[in-house]
């Protein structure tokens, strides 16, 4: 037998919680289809690597990180193939201009405020968790967050008219 978690327990978390963690991977990588492999990946990653999970946080948490390297490594092979010019537009996107906004904010806040963001309003994982996934101490998701609302709302103050 094989020690770690068991295959049931990896299928009822992809059944409870897959869109939640295709929601994440979307707001991660920016399009639906490599969130889609994100998830697929991370959650191939984390069955074959089962054995070594010790149990010491949750198993969403630790599958959550496998997904965001997942999404990590995706965005990083299309940085590596796309050129700039080659970015597509998101026909909704650009359709809610407020909408473009709130994303564009989002895209220039450091990679870990926008990862804590995304755990905490995507997967809904409590400061606990998100320590696990992220590798930092309980205090520091606290402050990232904090830093990162206080960030996104000082850009998305409302124009006096």
């Amino acid at each position: 037998m094989t020690p770690g978690v068991s295959l049931e327990a990896f299928e009822a978390l992809y059944r409870t919680r897959a869109a939640a963690f295709f929601r994440f991977a979307v707001a991660k990588t920016g399009d639906p289809e490599r969130a889609r492999d994100a998830v697929q990946d991370g959650f191939a990653q984390a069955i074959r690597r089962r054995g070594t999970f010790r149990g010491t946080g949750s198993l969403e948490a630790w599958v959550a990180r496998c997904v965001i390297n997942a999404a990590h490594d995706l965005n990083r092979a299309i940085s590596r193939t796309t050129e700039p010019d080659d970015v597509v537009a998101d026909p909704v996107i650009e359709s809610d201009a407020g909408a473009a906004v709130v994303r564009e904010a989002v895209q220039r806040l450091p990679m870990r405020q926008r990862d804590a963001l995304f755990l905490r309003y995507y997967l809904d994982l409590d400061y606990r968790a998100i320590a696990d996934v992220l590798d930092v101490e309980v205090g520091t998701v606290s402050s990232t967050l904090h830093t990162a609302r206080n960030s996104l709302r000082d850009a998305l103050q409302e124009v006096p008219r």
